[in-house]
């Protein structure tokens, strides 16, 4: 029976290994070699049937007639470019990219194949890319050569993930192994091109990719790949394969070989008939041992059954591995085509805790009522801000993550970006760009920090945050209401320059919806406005008024919760407003600023401030009005009334979810809240 079973074994597994390189080769030859992946088409166009746009065809035309007929050639090593037309209206610049690893018949079959679908895709755009598994083709009216190009990018990623207790160490062998590729691609005299491998496992192999066009220098080449490397966490985070591509270049791993090397030897014939040979003659008898010409009756039907399972599982695998690669849809935002699903933004738990060393207590750079922030580093270097949100959310996980992409889609100069999210079990963590200056409170509220904010720096601080509030409510794709706008939700950059942070509790509204409704209220007292508290109702204009509180704030150094124990005051905008009525504007500004300030621009915010937190919703102007009076000195800003007061609650505390009571008496039950007093929260909530 040994001799049996091995026999049995052996022309077993040779008859699997010829059949697979035979599947492989038939695969090979009877499918298309290129593959394609998607398009990006500049918004810009012409008029094909003007003088101008007739004239820009005709030579985009002979653009990529040239390059495809040049594809073809050994001598191009895969990249070549062009360009024709004197007149600059009507000019073409074209290239195209082959993978390094390609023959050049694969090459002119993709780039011929490029140069006719960019029509389909891009129909009489001024600038169009199409990106294929084989090449890149690309066209504009603007030169592109020789010049490194982030301005639009392309992730991919398989919705496999490396198991959780192999994602530590795959995340490390995967850092590695990309940079040392990208050095090596940046390196290389040519092509620009390399592929690497390292042992993942005793059975998986990590395979990695970087490319860049030839025409940008070897600096370039690195900073553009390792720009690619950085956005790998962004979108295939413990993946088992991703790619990142930009115009310039592009880094890719998996796996499995992805790119072609030489076909191993079929092992020699020698081996083959020392396994299949005869058993040596025993000197033992017995009935129950076979003669060795039984194998073939036996190891034959066996043979087949395995060659029809192996056939099926093979086109299963196939058919899967297609299915499980995702290509994220491209979306223009700020003149950068950026990719975001929900997958794309999600970071693994193992991810997170290695960034923040497992949420240490050394990390931990801030606590508000809704969870606790801690300061994290990836694997690419990238410091970021984790904010581990309370286990007390009663938030869906479908409902957090569609709200996550949609945030994530908000890009401006003052507002925080979000990176990504990680949802795994009762865990829900946000993760935001790290902000290092902290939040405006810490500054703006403690007698020697306050020092730093010299008139210029407050007036600039209002500027920016009204900009971003303006952003938000305006010019985003989506209104979005923030709802829980306040100085420790204003994050100060390198340059003291505002980011507005914490969209936990923002709320989206539809392009031609500026206000809504809910039973459920959060936020902090003495920022909500009345309506909001009072009845639910949320709108832009309940975000002006939190933003005149903030005004009134960055002017007096007073904080809106400090007023309890005064007799002069109930709270900080009955305290303001008093001073006003009384002429006496000038008397509310920070002593700690000294002599140095403009009296106009002082006397315009306070004025600014109190109009911004106006009782009646009608009479607050909207952030476009806002930012308006902030550039233009020669606009009359309207009388301020008497604004709204509100009772002290004793400190300021926030106000997690309060359900709101409907009925004629408009009552608010308030349970206990969470007392934030004595806690700076420098980073987002």
């Amino acid at each position: 029976m040994p001799a049996f079973d091995m026999i049995s074994r052996n022309l077993l597994f040779h008859f699997h290994y010829y059949m697979l390189c035979l599947l492989i080769s038939f695969h090979t030859k009877f499918t298309s070699p290129v593959n394609f992946l998607a398009p990006y088409c500049e918004n810009t166009t012409y008029n094909p049937n003007s003088p101008t746009g007739s004239i820009y065809r005709t030579n985009l035309n002979f653009v990529l007639d040239t390059l495809s007929s040049t594809a073809s050639r050994t001598d191009t090593n895969g990249f070549y470019n062009f360009s024709t037309g004197n007149d600059p209206s009507n000019k073409v610049y074209g290239l195209f990219l082959c993978r390094g690893d390609l023959s050049a018949d694969v090459c002119k079959e993709c780039v011929a194949s490029a140069s006719t679908r960019v029509f389909q895709e891009c129909p009489n755009r001024t600038a169009a890319i199409v990106w294929y598994d084989e090449c890149l083709l690309r066209f504009s009216d603007q030169t592109i050569f020789s010049k490194v190009d982030f301005g639009v990018r392309l992730a991919m990623y398989n919705v496999q993930n490396v198991s959780g207790s192999d994602s530590y160490s795959f995340v490390l062998l995967l850092g590695n192994l990309l940079y040392n590729t990208a050095d090596q691609a940046a390196n290389h005299i040519g092509k620009k091109f390399a592929v690497q491998q390292a042992n993942f496992s005793a059975f998986h192999t990590l395979y990695t990719l970087a490319q860049c066009t030839p025409d940008i220098s070897g600096d370039d080449c690195k900073g553009c790949l390792k720009n690619a490397i950085a956005l790998l966490p962004r979108c295939c985070a413990t993946r088992v394969g991703g790619r990142v591509i930009f115009p310039s270049c592009n880094i890719r791993y998996e796996l499995y070989r992805f790119y072609n090397t030489a076909s191993p030897a079929p092992p020699p014939m020698t081996n083959l008939h020392s396994f299949t040979g005869a058993p040596p003659p025993s000197s033992t008898k017995g009935k129950g041992r076979r003669p060795p010409r039984a194998v073939f009756p036996i190891a034959v039907p066996l043979i087949g059954v395995a060659v029809v399972l192996f056939i099926m599982a093979f086109v299963f695998l196939k058919r899967r591995l297609r299915k499980s690669y995702v290509a994220m849809a491209l979306e223009t935002s700020d003149g950068v085509a950026d990719i975001f699903t929900a997958e794309s933004l999600q970071y693994s738990l193992t991810e997170i805790q290695i960034a923040t060393n497992n949420f240490s207590v050394d990390n931990k750079i801030g606590e508000g009522g809704f969870g606790r922030v801690y300061k994290g580093v990836l694997g690419n270097g990238q410091e970021i801000a984790v904010k581990r949100l309370s286990r007390s959310s009663g938030q869906g996980a479908e409902e957090f993550k569609n709200e996550i992409v949609v945030v994530a889609k908000l890009q401006h100069r003052n507002l925080v970006q979000l990176l990504g999210f990680c949802l795994e079990g009762e865990e829900k963590i946000l993760i935001y760009e790290f902000v290092p200056n902290k939040s405006l409170d810490y500054f703006l509220f403690d007698p020697e920090n306050k020092r730093s904010l010299n008139w210029s720096r407050r007036y600039n601080i209002i500027g920016g945050i009204a900009k971003g509030l303006l952003y938000l409510h305006e010019d985003s794709r989506l209104r979005i209401v923030h709802r829980d706008l306040k100085a420790s939700n204003i994050l100060l950059d390198g340059n003291m320059s505002p980011k507005i942070a914490d969209f936990g509790m923002a709320k989206i509204c539809g392009v031609d919806q500026s206000e809504g409704n809910t039973n459920r209220i959060a936020g902090t007292f003495g920022y909500m406005a009345p309506e909001y508290m009072r009845r639910g109702q949320f709108s832009i204009k309940s975000d002006v008024f939190s933003f005149g509180v903030v005004i009134l704030e960055i002017v007096t150094g007073k904080k809106n919760s400090s007023f309890q124990k005064s007799e002069d005051s109930e709270d900080l905008v009955s305290y303001v407003w008093k001073h006003w009525r009384r002429g006496e504007p000038l008397a509310l500004l920070d002593s700690s600023i000294g002599d140095s300030f403009a009296k106009n621009e002082v006397i315009q915010c306070v004025q600014l401030g109190l109009l911004c937190v106006e009782e009646y919703v009608s009479k607050r102007p909207t952030m476009v009005s806002v930012v308006n009076m902030l550039n233009s000195s020669s606009i009359t800003l309207p009388t301020p009334h008497r604004p709204a007061v509100f009772r002290s609650h004793g400190s300021e505390s926030i106000v997690e979810e309060l359900e709101v009571e409907q009925s004629n008496t408009e009552r608010i039950s308030i349970p206990s809240s969470v007392n934030e007093a004595s806690i700076t929260e420098p980073y987002p909530r």
